[in-house]
């Protein structure tokens, strides 16, 4: 009866923490339509100061925690890979690429992120999240599928450089910061990636661009939104969740891009995108069942599932 009552307990946890972490897809699928229409042309460098910097001194602010021990150097990597890189890939990426291929590049990263975990976290994919990353792949491909022409081969090796080195920074966050707080870490790695980047911009790119009333609030938006929430909701999903179940989870990103790329941006919708999306939604649903009797009392690093309650120890009469 315990075994039945946590079973029945444990799922509606996992899908509270399933929807704070699609916050962040969702987030960054709209990131590459507000990149592309409103931000500032060939400055892909301050773009990335301008969207890190800011979120990263909110955050901090909120966290009111500094780096200490190793964290100084690891902050570094992470902002890196996570932030500095990955920021400037994605934000000349969205400037080359339509919205929707943009974005559906970036869905790759539900695979990587569960062939990373495997050796680093030791997290082995289980056939229903390797199902849904198939059937989700598929709905990609799909979304894709004729829609490739004057595609510029720059924009799509920059998403898929954004995506792997951003892949292996989510494992290595997951990994590290089991016993730190979600706003401290993420503020660090946004501040130390946004540092990274900024003497870059000024050697390369010179002055900050001008910015009018409408690219100011677009930055705000992405700063804001699509960065400090985004990530903060990110990071609390793979705190909680197996780091292929998030991944998968990421696939909601090319959906957001398809789907404003539609309405906003004017860009072709039709039944290969309405198919190729209902599969990514469907793959992401599929990759949350569980095996008939599989272990419900795993940790968040193998299942996402609160630990059984340990027996209280019997007392002598």
């Amino acid at each position: 009866m315990e075994d039945t009552g946590l079973r029945m307990t444990s799922r509606p946890v996992a899908w509270r923490w399933l929807l704070i972490t699609a916050i962040a897809p969702i987030a960054w699928g709209s990131n590459y339509y507000v990149t592309r229409q409103f931000l500032p042309l060939d400055h892909p460098l301050w773009g990335a100061v301008l969207r890190a910097l800011p979120a990263g001194a909110l955050l901090l602010a909120l966290a009111r925690a500094r780096p200490h021990g190793s964290w100084w150097w690891k902050s570094v990597v992470l902002g890196a890979l996570n932030v500095g890189a990955f920021f400037v890939l994605v934000y000349r990426a969205s400037q080359l690429l339509p919205s929707s291929i943009a974005s559906t590049v970036m869905a790759t990263s539900a695979a990587v992120l569960m062939l990373v975990a495997w050796p680093l976290l030791r997290d082995r994919p289980t056939l229903f999240p390797l199902l849904g990353a198939l059937v989700g792949f598929v709905g990609v491909g799909t979304m894709l599928l004729g829609g490739t022409a004057g595609v510029e081969l720059a924009g799509v090796l920059a998403s898929l450089a954004a995506m792997l080195l951003s892949s292996f920074g989510f494992v290595l966050t997951k990994k590290w910061a089991v016993e730190q707080k979600t706003l401290a870490v993420t503020s660090w790695q946004l501040i130390a990636g946004g540092l990274m980047v900024l003497p870059f911009a000024l050697l390369v790119e010179g002055a900050p661009p001008v910015i009018d009333g409408t690219a100011a609030l677009a930055f705000g938006y992405v700063s804001v939104v699509a960065t400090a929430v985004a990530f903060v909701a990110w990071f609390t999903g793979l705190r909680h969740l197996p780091a292929g179940t998030v991944g998968l989870v990421g696939l909601l990103n090319p959906v957001t891009g398809v789907l404003l790329g539609t309405l906003l941006a004017a860009e072709p919708f039709g039944p290969r995108q309405a198919i190729g999306t209902a599969l990514v939604v469907a793959g992401v649903l599929l990759g949350q069942r569980r095996r008939r009797g599989a272990p419900a009392g795993r940790e968040a690093r193998g299942g996402g599932r609160v630990s059984p309650p340990t027996p209280a120890p019997r007392t002598r009469s």
